[in-house]
């Protein structure tokens, strides 16, 4: 009898269990749509994700779908307007979509070797002559930042400018520009359309790994501080066990090492919000320095 008991029991307790599950998951969306910078360009980052995506959908039992755009500030708007559930973020463009559509970071992402960050380079190309700052910045020579919402792209490069060297780049350079990623500045300095450029040293070693460009190509003039890495990051108001379960899926994608090549990273680890408070000095830092050069 009490065996009898036990069982009904056990058996309830698992039927009121997996009937809390279902309810949870009512609340989830019928389909997860992720957002991706456009690091390379939209249609190469979409492939490079493809096998996370499936992982993803597979982990979650709901359908993911993802989604890029031609700049930063389109991923940042397409969380604000609720658009897209979870975004592949920068640091800097983090910082902006933390402020403007209330996203919230879940995972960090990790360098091949296993670092939580990475280092923004000036670059040059190898027959240019170019080796020290002090050529490159001579007023003589054009540079190319990436997205205005890209860290090492942009907001780096631009301390460095203004903090450093005490001197927009505007005045260091006989023309600046924006490429739109991370690649087309690379692929710029390797094809001689610019004579510098800021990128990183991930987004670098992934153009040199998948054969768009050479080691031999290039100069690295200048090598920042670290970055913490790239996070991935769902809106605040998403139910809070849909977030947990896909920061779970994500760091079980850790074990799948063909993934992972295909991804060029080395998988994921725990973050919080204030890994990010050094973005924010130096954005409000630039301000200032910019506000101060104004003056």
């Amino acid at each position: 009898m009490k065996t009898v008991w036990k069982m009904c029991v056990t058996v309830l307790c698992l039927t009121l269990i997996t009937g809390a599950f279902a309810f949870a998951k009512e609340k989830w969306p019928e389909k997860i749509r992720i957002g991706l910078i456009p690091t390379e360009g939209g249609a190469d980052i979409k492939v490079r994700f493809e096998p996370l995506m499936q992982h993803l959908e597979k982990e979650l039992g709901v359908k993911v779908e993802a989604f890029s755009a031609s700049d930063y500030a389109g991923i940042i708007t397409a969380m604000t307007h609720k658009h897209i559930e979870f975004a592949y973020f920068g640091p800097k463009s983090y910082v902006e979509a933390s402020a403007r559509a209330g996203a919230e970071a879940l995972a960090l992402e990790l360098d091949k070797d296993g670092a939580k960050g990475y280092q923004g380079i000036l670059i040059t190309g190898k027959k240019s002559g170019i080796t020290t700052i002090e050529q490159a910045t001579d007023k003589t020579k054009t540079f190319a930042f990436t997205d205005p919402n890209s860290t090492s792209g942009c907001l780096v490069p631009s301390v460095l400018f203004y903090r450093d060297l005490k001197t927009p780049p505007e005045a260091l350079f006989k023309e600046v520009s924006f490429s739109g990623s991370h690649g087309a500045s690379i692929l710029a300095v390797k094809n001689n359309k610019v004579d510098v450029a800021a990128t990183n040293d991930i987004d670098l070693n992934r153009m040199i790994e998948k054969g768009s460009a050479s080691k031999d190509d290039f100069n690295i003039i200048w090598t920042s501080e670290l970055i913490p890495g790239s996070p991935m990051a769902g809106r605040k108001d998403l139910p809070q066990d849909l977030k947990e379960a896909f920061t779970k899926a994500l760091l079980s994608f850790n074990n799948n090492k063909e993934g992972l090549e295909k991804l060029q990273n080395g998988g994921y680890a725990p973050v919080t919000d204030a890994n990010y408070d050094v973005v924010r000095y130096m954005n409000d830092l630039k301000a200032k320095l910019q506000e101060k050069k104004g003056n």
